[in-house]
Parts: C-alpha cells; sequence; structure tokens
C-alpha cells in the first residue's frame, strides 16, 4: 500500500508530465533554420548537337546498358568487375555508414533509457564508532542492500535542432547512394572502354598479320616476276622491306593488347591467366544495336548520379545550420529515475521499497551565443559552396553530354568514310598487282596501293573502336543506367 506523502506526490508528478509534453507539442512545429528548396538551374530545353533523326524520349533501357552491345564476354567482365571491385566495396561500405549514422541520429527523438541493478554487502568494523565510513554501521554490525531501478532522460527538440541533424543525416545518405552508383556507372564504363580498346588492338594485330602475309605474296610475285626478266633487280629488295617492316610491327601490337589485356585484369579484379584463356579468342569490335534514349537537358537532374549527390550534399548542408542555430535558444530535457530498493530482499519489489524523482532541466549557452552565431555563419558559407559544386556538375553534365554527342555522330560519319576507303583500296591492289604481274605496271605503284590499304584499314578499326567508345562515353554522360520514374521530393 502506497503511504499517502508518496501518492500525493505521484498525482503531482501525473499532472506535470501532460503538461510538458502539451508544451513539447505545442512548440514541436517550430523549427530554426531555411527550409530546403531544390535551387533553380538555367537549363536549354534540347541539346546543341542532339543528332538528327535520333529519339528523343526519355526511356529506360531494358537492360544493362552495356548489354546493347551484345558481348557475353563483355557482359561477364562487367559483372565480375562489378562484385570484386575494391572501389565499390568502398562505397557500398559508406553508404553502410551513413545509414547507420542516420539512425543513430533518429533515436535522439526518443527517450534514453538505462536499467541498473546492485546488491551490496555491509559489515561494520569492531574498531571503529557508528558512522566512520566506508563501513558506518557500527561495531559488528552488517546488512545487505538490494537495488532494482531505471534512469531516464529525454531531451524535448523544441527548436527542431535533432530534426534538422535526421534531415541531414538523410540527405547525406541519398548522397553516398549516389556516390555509389557513380562509382558503379564509372567502373562499368572502364571496363567497356578498356574491352573496346582490346578488341581494336587484336583487329590491328590481324590486320598487320594480314598485311605481313599479302607481302610475303607480293614478294614471291615478285622474285618470279624477275626469274622471268619481267622485273627490275631493285623489287625484290623493296618486296624484303616491307616484309620486314610489317614483321616489326607485328610485335608492337602484341605488346599494346596484352597491356590492355592487364589493365582488364585490374578493372575486373581477376589475374591475367585467367583473362587470356577468356580474351585471346579474336572476337569483332563491338558495337551497340541500340540508340542512345538521349532524352531533354532536364532529364540530368535524375539521370546523373553526380548531380543527385551535389543536391543531395546541398540539402545536408542546408539542414545543418538549423542545427547550429537550435543552440542559440534553451535546450528542455525531462529526467527521471525510479526502482526499488530494499535492505532484505523479501521486500525489494514492495510499495514501501518504491522510490522515483522526475522533473525537468534546462540548458542554455546565453554566454555562447556569439560564438554559436559565427558557427551558423560558417553553416551557411558551407551551403553556399554545397550550392555552388551542385550548379557546377550540372553544366559539367551539359557540357560532357554535347561532347559525347558530337564525337558519337562524328564517329560514324568517319567510320562510314572509312568503310569507303577500304573498298577502294583492296579493289585497287587487285588491279595493281594484275597490270604488275602482266609488265603494264611498276612495282612502286603496287607498293603504294598495299600501303594504302594497309593504313585504311587500321583507320577503320580504330574507327570503330572510337565510335564504340563514344557510345560508352554518352551513355556515361546521360548517366548510365536510369528509369523513367520522376525524381523523388527532396
Amino acid at each position: 500500500m502506497t503511504p499517502a506523502g508518496s501518492s500525493n506526490v505521484v498525482r503531482s508528478v501525473r499532472r506535470g508530465v501532460p503538461a510538458a509534453l502539451g508544451l513539447a507539442l505545442l512548440l514541436a512545429a517550430c523549427t530554426v533554420g531555411p527550409n530546403y528548396t531544390r535551387p533553380p538551374s538555367s537549363i536549354p530545353e534540347k541539346f546543341i548537337e542532339q543528332p538528327p533523326g535520333r529519339r528523343i524520349a526519355s526511356r529506360a533501357y531494358d537492360e544493362a546498358w552495356w548489354k546493347t552491345f551484345h558481348d557475353t564476354t563483355l557482359d561477364a567482365l562487367i559483372a565480375s568487375a562489378l562484385a570484386n571491385a575494391p572501389d565499390l566495396q568502398i562505397a557500398r561500405a559508406r553508404v553502410l555508414e551513413a545509414r547507420a549514422e542516420g539512425a543513430a541520429v533518429s533515436g535522439e527523438l526518443l527517450p534514453q533509457v538505462s536499467a541498473d541493478g546492485a546488491y551490496a554487502r555491509q559489515h561494520g568494523s569492531q574498531n571503529v564508532p557508528t558512522g566512520t565510513p566506508p563501513g558506518g554501521l557500527g561495531p559488528g554490525v552488517g546488512s545487505n542492500l538490494w537495488l532494482a531501478g531505471f534512469d531516464a532522460s529525454w531531451e524535448l527538440d523544441l527548436f527542431g535542432g535533432t530534426r534538422r541533424a535526421i534531415e541531414s543525416a538523410d540527405a547525406s545518405v541519398a548522397a553516398q547512394v549516389a556516390d555509389r552508383e557513380e562509382s558503379e556507372l564509372v567502373l562499368a564504363a572502364e571496363v567497356a572502354r578498356n574491352y573496346i580498346v582490346f578488341r581494336t588492338e587484336q583487329r590491328q594485330l590481324s590486320i598487320a598479320l594480314d598485311t605481313l602475309n599479302l607481302r610475303r605474296d607480293t614478294l614471291r610475285l615478285t622474285m618470279a616476276q624477275f626469274d622471268s626478266g619481267l622485273a627490275a633487280a631493285l623489287d625484290p629488295i623493296r618486296a624484303r622491306a616491307e616484309v620486314a617492316d610489317s614483321e616489326a610491327e607485328v610485335p608492337l601490337l602484341e605488346v599494346d593488347m596484352r597491356s590492355s589485356m592487364y589493365r582488364l585484369g585490374v578493372l575486373v579484379g581477376r589475374n591475367p591467366e585467367s583473362l587470356g584463356a577468356e580474351l585471346n579468342n579474336p572476337r569483332a569490335i563491338p558495337e551497340a544495336h541500340d540508340d542512345v534514349p538521349v532524352g531533354l537537358p532536364s532529364d540530368l537532374l535524375r539521370r546523373r548520379p553526380d548531380i543527385r549527390a551535389a543536391e543531395r550534399r546541398l540539402a545536408a548542408a542546408n539542414a545543418r545550420i538549423g542545427v547550429r542555430e537550435a543552440d542559440l535558444y534553451p535546450h528542455l530535457s525531462l529526467t527521471g529515475v525510479g526502482g526499488f530498493e530494499s535492505l532484505e530482499a523479501a521486500s525489494l519489489v514492495t510499495a514501501p521499497s518504491h522510490y522515483f524523482a522526475i522533473g525537468p532541466s534546462i540548458s542554455w549557452s546565453v554566454f555562447d551565443a556569439n560564438r554559436i552565431r559565427d558557427d551558423v555563419l560558417a553553416e551557411r558559407a558551407r551551403r553556399d559552396v554545397a550550392a555552388a559544386q551542385y550548379q557546377k556538375s550540372i553544366l559539367t553534365a551539359l557540357a560532357d553530354v554535347e561532347t559525347a554527342l558530337v564525337a558519337y555522330g562524328k564517329s560514324e560519319v568517319r567510320r562510314n568514310a572509312l568503310q569507303r576507303e577500304v573498298q577502294a583500296s583492296q579493289a585497287a591492289v587487285e588491279q595493281a598487282q594484275r597490270l604488275y604481274a602482266s609488265g603494264l605496271e611498276n612495282f612502286l605503284t603496287v607498293l603504294e596501293a598495299e600501303r594504302s590499304l594497309q593504313g585504311s584499314r587500321m583507320s577503320l578499326a580504330l574507327a570503330e573502336g572510337n565510335r564504340a567508345n563514344s557510345y560508352v562515353s554518352l551513355v556515361k554522360a546521360l548517366g548510365g543506367q536510369w528509369d523513367t520514374e520522376p525524381p523523388p521530393k527532396p
């Protein structure tokens, strides 16, 4: 049974707690600091370098963008890189870290409660009087002390400092997620670029070997003409020089090709031996079979991970202004302790053993106001820096897309022209060899035709590789894998 005095205290506390809660709810709508709005940006209605006839409507790829190359080897390499790359593991760990920190900040809105329990056995010394510590019970007197209780504290977020901190933490999580997506996009694009370079060099090596065989055939033709008295003595010498020149070019191309393979191994996290077995089998230079959904410049705000990351960092910096401004105002907390205390275990959990204490406390950094105002000014400056970085990210994205668009469009023009050049050069070689065999042309004409054919074939291989890499650059500039959902509200 609770003593009368204790009942009065309990009723008083019960009346005070709702009053404090009511005050907290009344002030809950008060949140200091500026509310965040996405800053306006000057974005053109369309891209300057938009190729005529290209699709403009934004749509999602049906699957990962690199699958438009229809190259299973490239698919496997990118999948391996996304699974094993250390940079991605770092980015993913940072997302988890940001989420854990955000959850910890959110917990500050809730009461902090801790429980404790204790048992102590005391025995008074025979040689000291009663009241002398540490025993103090009297000569030879012993006692037990049983304790079970809890402590609780709750800081009322009257001016929204904690809510602003949660807002900042949520924005930071979104920024880290965007950073992770940016890392994934950059890694996939880098793997695709190096793979395309490898296949281009592999094609050039094949062309060099074809040219070597062609010049060996020409040397045999020249020797036959010389033996028949239809060629000058200088012709076989020149033919041997051309064969030696082709033989000297092959090792250089092999070095370039193997270097590209080793760079791929670093990106995908695999040893060169396993890659060699997979890549040594010649394949065509990748060519995208789908057009790029270019969309509109305004789509970059949601497509580009770096823009989304910069915008979320701006939102986080804006919220931190409110966190610091809240320190200019009083901090009100409710604290309380309660539990049971007794000298006997049997009577521990009974009404007479019950104790509690509850009451509000207030703290106010009155004399630190100037320092806090300086901190607020610093946070506002950081917000302005983040705003400038956000605007810069948009301008950079626009420049990236325009550059990639013109490169992608012109790469197709160059490739088509070189295809026509290769066809003409091949016909010229065949005609020059026939005329030389008939004695109607000199050997210099054959050499010039063969050199022109090799140069045009090498240029065509390089142009096809550049076109594929231009496609990768355009996809990367547009933000890679994106969806058609509207951007989330800040």
